[in-house]
This record gives C-alpha cells, structure tokens and sequence, in this order.
C-alpha cells in the first residue's frame, strides 16, 4: 500500500515538474492525519493555505508517517510538507542536502501508552508499537529503551492498526502522536507511562516542523512564502483561541478520517501538544544524536537543516 501511495503522488508530481514550477503548476504539500499536524488540518480544511496561495492550485497529499513523506519530497513529489523533525533530518543527510526545515509547527503531544506496565523494567521482551521504523516517535521509543537498558521488540504499524491491536491486546504499548495517545487511554483502557514532554527541558521539543525541497526553495519561493503566510496565520489562531481551533481541528479530522474525536479524546489530546513556529534548532540536533546513536544516520554535517529566511522574511516588520 505505502508503495502503491508513493507511486500515485510520483505520478501527481512528475505532471508539475514538466512546467518550470509555472504559475499553473500546482503547489504539492504533504501532511500526516494527526493532531500534532493541527494547522495542516485545518488549513487544508478551511482552504487557508489556497487563499493565500491566490491564483496558485494546492495539491494536498497525505501520509500515514514522516519517512514515507520524505521519500516523496526527495522524489520531486512534494514542494512542502509538515513532518516530524527526525525524518526530516535523516531525509537531509541522505540526498545530501534536498530537504530544508523552513518552521516549526508544534511541540509536545507524544506519549507511551501501556496496558500493565507500571515501571520500564516491565515492558522487557514486550512487544511495542511505533508510526514506522526512523519516524519521530519510534526514535524517542528506541532510545528511551536503550536509556533504560530495557530490550522489547519495536513494531513500525500505522496508528490505526496500533489502536486495534492495542484493543485486542496484542501489543503491551506504542509510543505515538496525538490524538492516538488520547485514544489509546479513552478507547482501549491504557495508561500513559511516559509523557515524552517530561524528558526535555521545559518540556518543549519539536513534534511537527514544516519543510521544504531544496529544489521548491530555489523554483517557487514566493509560494512557499505564502504556505508560511498561512501557517503563521493558523499559528496564531491556535495560540489566541485554542478552544476555537480544538474544535476546527476536530471538524478536519473528522473528514479526513470519517470519525469525529470524542471531547475528552480531543482534550486530552491537545492538553499535552502546543503551537510554536519556532525552529528549536538545539533540540532537533539533540533528536539527530539520538539517530545517529541508534545507527539511523551517519554522523555528518548538519548546518545546512534549517532555513530560516522565509520565516524572517514573512515575520519582519513591514516598513
């Protein structure tokens, strides 16, 4: 299925590229049905992103986890895509520098969710659920294990099959994204073990960023200027009304998936998660380590990750 996704958005994107990132080519940006993507969703939704983009067509593609967005990014598929920053990072290091990390979006909202286990030393020869294999959440799960000196089997499901399989008790825990924390514990009678918020200081750490291609930079700057515009806009939104915002992300998600999140899944959900534009810079190379540890990425160079001109750009005063 991953495969056959990737070849249909191949196909989309090969259509745009043959017109020079023309006016009528449409702007490809990727995002992932979760919560933790909460302005992709309700601006896909809402049309916030087309509004700003004008006369410019939105190709909207969705992905079930980061590392299969990147690969689509990297194959010219994408222009742009909202990603957790550990997929964003090895997808940097492996096409040697196509992928850019151009915003932050949000930070928090990833948890383990257990059935029994009371204490890490009990999930020993567990079997535990992550996203996919080099995702965000399975390298916080990896390297929280190796910290623990804990060995459990890690299974790369998508998190509606982890739901599932959690219910029928097939799997001791996941570590995943909001709102499937939140489902996980309401749904399926779980308990958080792990708030991954409690492991960094000050509880702030990338969960969602926005990318990039190297080559969308270059080709269709102005439009990516505006996907900022836009995500700033929904930023914003999210900070000075969050209830408003819980509720526009429910209607998204809703359509998206055909299921509407119940009040206090969605509570939960949004109670651990925070919006933030900043890129957190110290803290995605900290994310990077941890790859590097668990024998993701080579080590290598890293200065060229972010670009923060479109943000400055966008955020500079007007004169």
């Amino acid at each position: 299925m991953r495969r056959f996704l990737l070849a249909m958005v191949v196909a989309v994107g090969l259509g745009g590229c043959h017109r020079n990132a023309s006016s009528t080519a449409p702007l490809r940006l990727g995002y992932l049905p979760n919560i933790t993507h909460a302005q992709a969703l309700v601006g896909a939704n809402e049309g916030t992103f087309q509004r700003h983009l004008g006369a410019v067509p939105l190709t909207l593609v969705r992905f079930n986890a980061g590392p299969e967005a990147m690969e689509a990014l990297v194959a010219g598929s994408l222009d742009a895509c909202y990603v957790g920053p550990s997929p964003a990072t090895i997808a940097y290091v492996r096409s040697h520098g196509m992928v850019r990390v151009i915003a932050g979006a949000a930070s928090g909202g990833a948890v383990l969710v257990v059935r029994s286990a009371t204490q890490p030393s009990d999930l020993r020869g567990k079997k535990l659920a992550s996203p996919q294999v080099g995702n965000t959440q399975d390298v916080a799960l990896r390297h929280w294990l190796k910290a623990q000196g804990v060995e459990a089997t890690v299974l790369p499901i998508a998190n509606a099959d982890t739901l599932s399989l959690f219910q029928r008790g097939q799997i001791e825990g996941a570590w995943v994204p909001e709102p499937w924390g939140a489902r996980l514990v309401r749904e399926a009678g779980g308990r958080v073990l792990v708030d991954e918020r409690d492991l960094w200081p000050g509880a702030q750490f990338p969960t969602t960023v926005l990318v990039a291609s190297e080559a969308g930079l270059r080709r269709r700057r102005s439009e990516l200027l505006s996907v900022v515009r836009a995500h700033l806009e929904l930023t914003r939104r999210w900070t000075d009304a969050p209830a408003a915002f819980q509720t526009a992300a429910n209607d998204a998600f809703q359509k998206v998936t055909g299921r509407r999140l119940s009040d206090p899944v969605l509570r939960d959900a949004f109670s651990r998660l925070s919006p933030t534009a900043e890129l957190m810079l110290p803290r995605m190379l900290e994310q990077a380590a941890r790859a590097v540890d668990l024998g993701y990425l080579p080590r290598a160079n890293l200065d060229g990750l972010v670009d923060p001109s479109l943000l400055e750009e966008v955020q500079a005063p007007k004169s």
